[in-house]
C-alpha cells in the first residue's frame, strides 16, 4: 500500500457571492489532486449525479456550479493521509468555512459521506443547517447510482 503523507489542499474553493448551498467533501483523492478539481476520479459518481439531478451535461464543472448556485470545498486545509483513504486522515487542520459562507447567500451545507460529516461535526462551529449525503465514491459501491440521485435531490429543494 502506499504511504502516509501530509498533503496541503491543492485548489481554490468554487463559489460567488451568489452561491446558495455549499457541497463538502472531506479531502481530495489522490486523482482529483492531480488534476486540481472535486470529484475529478472518474469511477467518482459525484458529476453523474449531477447530470441527472439537473438534466443536463456538464461539461465545465466550475461554470455548472456557479451557474445552480452551488459552491464546492472540502472540510480539510492540510491533513496526514495514505493515498486516497479517508479513513487514514490524521493531524487535520480545516478550512475556514466561515469566511467563504460569509461571502455567499449559503444557507445549507451538504457533507459527502461519512468522514466529511463527522469532520465537520467535530471541527466546525457554524450555525446554519448541514444535511449528510452518502459518499458518491466507488468506494461506496453498496449505494446504485439511482439511490444516490434519490439521496441528492434535496439540494434541488435548497438552491
Amino acid at each position: 500500500m502506499g504511504k502516509v503523507e501530509h498533503v496541503r489542499h491543492p485548489f481554490p474553493p468554487v463559489f460567488d457571492e451568489n452561491s446558495k448551498v455549499l457541497i463538502l467533501g472531506s479531502f481530495p483523492s489522490v486523482i482529483s489532486r492531480q488534476k486540481s478539481f472535486y470529484y475529478a476520479n472518474v469511477n467518482n459518481r459525484f458529476w453523474k449525479v449531477m447530470a441527472i439531478l439537473f438534466q443536463e451535461e456538464i461539461e465545465d464543472k466550475k461554470a455548472f456550479c456557479l451557474k445552480h448556485h452551488i459552491a464546492l470545498w472540502d472540510v480539510i486545509q492540510s491533513c496526514s493521509i495514505n493515498g486516497s483513504n479517508d479513513a487514514s486522515i490524521t493531524d487535520v487542520k480545516v478550512n475556514a468555512i466561515h469566511s467563504l459562507v460569509e461571502q455567499t447567500q449559503i444557507r445549507t451545507i451538504f457533507l459527502t459521506g461519512k468522514k466529511a460529516e463527522s469532520l465537520f461535526k467535530k471541527y466546525i462551529h457554524i450555525q446554519i443547517e448541514t444535511i449528510g449525503l452518502p459518499s458518491t465514491s466507488s468506494a461506496n459501491a453498496k449505494m446504485h447510482l439511482d439511490d444516490l440521485v434519490e439521496a441528492y435531490h434535496v439540494i434541488l429543494e435548497k438552491i
